[in-house]
């Protein structure tokens, strides 16, 4: 026996056996393929992609400025607001049945930009949309949809200028917090005057950083409930806001899932802990229920071919699982995301720098080529290496029920995988176990289906958790 294979054998000895992961929460995985499900052309086969990937919840977004009638319209147009019949639902419906004819919860989060006629006067369709009006939308979506919907959530990003505006005054006061709190306020009656009291409705939606142009999110937090930087409430009595959750958007940067931005208002993956302590402090001071759990509503890891954003091929997939990891061992976080099955489309006879810009965070190329992410999506592992070991996570995802896999390994980059250890997982797909650490290895999981097709994950290296 050759030196390498001895080890090996060595290895997986003294290997500490592999422990179904038991986290103290159930994480959903919730699916956002906008541009490939309002296709005609694209629908069926994503979703026969979707569900080849094991996912069983979809996320999507309405907005508000694709249904009304003569949304571009400053003056008003005379008709029903309330009644389902004034609007135009167009592929929003196709969606919708195609993801409950397969028995799959869907979200949908209703949102701006709006009819120009609902601005209050403004140019364009994100200035102060009314509240009142928007109520009235919302029990129109509510009406339509009903029971078909098994979570709302309310306006896409308000922290976001391109989404809700004006984000602060000429002294920089944020305003957009205030100016969401209405429309929130405004949904929730919508949906009860559509019969929906005790529908699952999430806060926030934020997204993750904050800028000259964008409100923080844990800045935006406070100012929806009305509190100051210590958590206090401030200005007039507010009523405590009601809601099933906080919904948040945990990107991160090229450098990865355990970047820590310097900005303490920032919450980014690597620092989930920011807004779970910041729910809490509102909870503290009675601002909304306690213990709200965290969806995670939009993620995703930008790759190459942007030459701005993106990582490698290979980094994207480890990124990836990296964050899904963080996650679930967040146990007030009950789902997590991936945003985006192809890469958006670019933009022909443009230099390369400004070819990209919308999000390359797809499972497949804008063209329909499989990254490296699609194999990892399916069978996500994320090693954190420790001073002498390295624990290792899991999940086969399209597995649906309890299974057993197989841990392969290399070493140094070359040569094929082997064989490290079979691994037992939870009802969910789940496994944590623990190894000896190696360098310059690489692990990958593999995994054989019912029918007997083998499933391999994409190769991914260990990382200082």
């Amino acid at each position: 026996m050759r030196r390498p294979a001895l080890l090996l054998a060595m290895l997986c000895a003294v290997l500490v056996a592999a422990a179904p992961a038991h986290a103290s929460h159930a994480q959903t995985m919730t699916f956002e393929a906008p541009r490939d499900l309002k296709d005609p052309a694209t629908r069926d086969q994503a979703f026969n992609d979707i569900a080849a990937l094991g996912v069983h919840s979809m996320r999507l977004v309405l907005y508000w400025h694709d249904v009304a009638p003569d949304p571009d319209s400053r003056i008003k147009p005379k008709f029903d607001e309330t009644s389902p019949s004034s609007y135009n639902w167009g592929p929003y419906d196709a969606v919708v049945d195609g993801i409950k004819q397969r028995g799959w919860s869907l979200l949908v989060t209703i949102s701006g930009p709006v009819p120009r006629w609902a601005t209050n006067g403004a140019r364009d369709t994100v200035t102060r949309p009314s509240p009142s009006e928007f109520g009235k939308f919302v029990r129109a979506v509510a009406t339509h949809y009903g029971s078909k919907v098994d979570t709302w959530s309310i306006w896409n990003e308000p922290n976001q200028p391109q989404f809700l505006m004006p984000q602060y005054s000429p002294s920089h006061k944020p305003l957009s917090p205030t100016i969401y709190r209405n429309l929130y306020l405004s949904a929730q009656r919508g949906l009860r005057d559509a019969g929906l009291a005790n529908a699952r409705v999430l806060l926030g939606e934020t997204s993750p950083r904050g800028t000259g142009k964008v409100v923080a999110p844990l800045t935006f937090l406070r100012g929806v409930l009305c509190l100051d930087d210590r958590y206090r409430h401030v200005g007039e009595p507010c009523t405590k806001v009601q809601a099933s959750g906080y919904a948040h958007h945990a990107y991160t940067t090229g450098q990865g899932p355990t970047f820590k931005p310097a900005q303490p208002n920032d919450v980014t993956i690597g620092v989930l802990s920011r807004l779970t302590s910041a729910l809490g402090k509102a909870a503290g001071a009675g601002a909304i229920n306690g213990n709200l759990p965290l969806y995670l509503t939009e993620f995703g890891i930008e790759s190459t071919p942007d030459p701005i954003r993106g990582v490698s091929l290979q980094r994207q997939a480890e990124y990836r699982a990296i964050s899904e990891r963080i996650a679930y061992d967040n146990p007030r976080v009950v789902a997590f995301s991936q945003y985006l099955l192809r890469d958006d489309l670019p933009t022909p006879g443009v230099p390369k720098i400004a070819r990209y810009p919308g999000f390359e965070t797809g499972l497949f190329t804008s063209a329909g080529k499989p990254k490296p992410s699609y194999d990892g999506f399916r069978l996500p592992l994320a090693v954190r290496r420790g001073k002498s070991k390295v624990s290792i996570w899991g999940l086969v995802r399209p597995a649906g029920a309890a299974t057993t896999a197989t841990i392969e390994a290399r070493t140094g980059g070359k040569g094929p995988f082997r064989p490290l250890a079979t691994v037992q997982t939870n009802p969910s797909g789940y496994f944590t176990m623990t190894a000896g650490l190696v360098k310059n290895r690489e692990w990958r999981l593999v995994w054989t289906a019912p029918g007997g097709t083998v499933l391999r994950g994409t190769p991914t290296r260990a990382y200082a958790g």
